[in-house]
């Protein structure tokens, strides 16, 4: 509630400043105040429900069926995925009517619940979309993204900031059901707004690349809950098998699988604007150094966590050895 809060205090005092000083028309063309009007009633009526869930817990589906609803109230006022990109190329897929809303719908609903999902650390989930905006907040700005995107990315920055903190391991407070959907549902229909009237094809992929790490995990999800639960149902039942689950299988202490979730989420980030402003080949040059310095700095810390490992256990037969010595 307090990064809510922070976030609806920072939009509404920006949108009133840039009003009154004539920067942006909200009764225009654009029709951004139905827009923001649907934005803020997505965010209320998914808030409601979801405080009600981290209060006294309420089932899955009903989760889905608010995100749904908030969807819906934001297709409706007119927040849309219009055209997709092909990838690489310059060229666009206009899309229009009904598939226009579902694909919207679908895209909300999945990102929702991409930021959700990953809520299971702490610090993670806030961390990750405070790296996502700052990430979005270069692609609108390299790319003259209308100045709406600009204020809501940088607000939702500023709430995840104030909170961080208090959130990141040992948490002081939790960002819970109502953040973690806050923030996905935010960045959803930020994204949105941020290529709505932009039609280059590196541009309209940025998002994805960007939340590419809890878009996957989700996916990956989702048809590992399938393939082991074999119905429907099992897609929403929780388990341990996120990527944070497996870093921390791996031996990785709570903080260290958080920030390596951090570091891969910039490192997608970099990669989207270094596409957008330099393209492809030195994009991809980044990368491959990028995974160069991952492969050597793994191995260093696989012989790292061997030797403690090592140092624990003999530390532990020391203990031993002079408890046996005491009893004797």
């Amino acid at each position: 509630m307090a990064v809510i809060a922070g976030f609806f205090v920072s939009v509404i005092y920006l949108l009133f400043t840039i009003y009154f000083e004539g920067k942006l028309e909200f009764f225009g063309e654009d029709q951004y105040c139905l827009k923001l009007t649907g934005f803020f009633a997505g965010i209320i009526v998914l808030g409601i429900v979801c405080y009600i869930d981290d209060v006294k817990g309420i089932p899955s589906y009903v989760k889905l069926a608010a995100q749904i609803v908030a969807a819906i109230i934001v297709v409706a006022c007119g927040i849309k995925i219009d055209n997709i990109s092909i990838p690489f190329t310059d060229g666009n897929i206009v899309i229009s009517g009904v598939l226009s809303y579902i694909l919207t719908v679908c895209w909300i609903i999945g990102i929702t619940n991409a930021i959700n999902l990953i809520d299971g650390l702490d610090g993670l989930s806030s961390g990750v979309t405070l790296i996502s905006c700052l990430s979005l907040l270069m692609v609108f700005a390299l790319n003259g993204s209308p100045l709406i995107a600009i204020i809501l990315i940088t607000a939702l920055a500023g709430a995840i900031v104030g909170f961080l903190p208090f959130n990141f391991s040992p948490a002081k407070t939790f960002i819970g059901d109502t953040g973690s959907n806050f923030m996905g549902f935010s960045l959803a229909i930020i994204s949105i707004l941020g290529v709505a009237k932009t039609y280059t094809a590196l541009v309209l992929i940025a998002p994805i690349i960007i939340l590419g790490m809890p878009i996957f995990d989700t996916l990956f999800a989702i048809f590992r809950r399938l393939i082991k639960g074999k119905s429907l149902k099992a897609v929403f039942k929780p388990d341990k098998g996120h990527l944070h689950h497996k870093l921390m299988a791996k031996g990785y202490t709570q903080k260290q699988a958080v920030l390596i979730m951090y570091g891969i989420t910039a490192i997608l980030g970099m990669f989207a604007v270094i596409l957008l402003e330099s393209g492809i080949w030195k994009a991809l040059s980044f990368a491959l150094l990028i995974i160069a310095i991952v492969a050597i700095g793994y191995r260093d810390m696989e012989k790292f966590m061997e030797s403690e490992e090592e140092e624990k256990i003999n530390g532990t037969e020391k203990i031993d050895e002079n408890h046996l010595r005491k009893q004797d």
